[in-house]
């Protein structure tokens, strides 16, 4: 049986004040909830703040990316090593890094191959835009990033990752996919090219998340489905209620 597990990635937002009066919020009740794993992925500059108040509760903290090096002159960037001081889990490949940042299938794959060898848990994003699943290209779209993106990970390495299927044309826009949609593609374009890489066994046992527009209302058809194994949640987390919601229905 594979643990249900929601992540919550806050993007840009929130203050690490901001951060802080957030998760005291939600905090008591998110402990309340068990068979499920919860992870919290704030903005770098509230990780430190939300360790301190995560310690000891039994709720995983995530970053939303890292660089793949472990050190050196990259401006700006974040190394794996400074993730794993507070994190447990990390955000890779999200279709924002794609898209506005020039992320390539090859450069996350570094990233998931330096987080695994850290004992970092990489929730690894894949998912179409909205003119290739217009074009029905989602399943070879989606098949090449997990393919691409996992390459030379080893059987003993895949039981150390998530993947996130979030069609990029469901983030933000409130056009979530159905249960049964997403329940499609990720078997065909995940989950079968994943046992490809590393067998069958390894490839049943792996936890596939659902992102894109999900919320309190439609959480529970998405974690009705066979293939589905949590979510990846975006505008939702940064409210308590539709968070606590949407672990609730995972638990169930």
């Amino acid at each position: 049986m594979r643990k249900p597990l929601v992540a919550g990635n806050w993007k840009m937002n929130k203050t690490a004040e901001e951060a802080r009066l957030l998760v005291e919020d939600m905090l008591p009740e998110l402990q309340k909830m068990i068979g499920v794993d919860q992870v919290i992925c704030p903005p770098f500059t509230s990780l430190m703040t939300i360790a301190a108040v995560l310690a000891g509760s039994g709720i995983s903290l995530g970053a939303q990316n890292m660089h793949w090096e472990g050190s050196g002159a990259y401006t700006g960037e974040v190394s794996p090593n400074m993730v794993k001081e507070f994190c447990k889990y990390v955000i890779l490949g999200h279709s924002e890094r794609r898209a506005m940042f020039g992320e390539s299938d090859e450069t996350v794959n570094k990233k998931v191959k330096s987080a695994i060898s850290i004992n970092l848990i990489p929730i690894m994003c894949v998912g179409e835009t909205l003119t290739e699943f217009e074009q029905e290209k989602t399943i070879e779209v989606v098949s090449r990033q997990v393919t691409e993106g996992l390459k030379d990970i080893t059987p003993d390495q895949a039981p150390k990752l998530v993947i996130a299927y979030e069609p990029v044309w469901a983030i933000g826009t409130g056009k979530a996919a159905s249960g049964d949609g997403a329940n499609k593609v990720i078997n065909e374009s995940i989950r079968q090219p994943l046992e490809k890489l590393v067998g069958r066994e390894i490839a049943q046992g792996a936890r596939i998340l659902y992102g894109g527009s999900v919320n309190a209302a439609n959480a529970a058809e998405f974690f009705s489905q066979p293939e589905i194994d949590g979510a990846l949640v975006g505008g939702a987390s940064l409210k308590p209620a539709d968070f606590l919601a949407i672990v609730k229905a995972a638990v169930k």
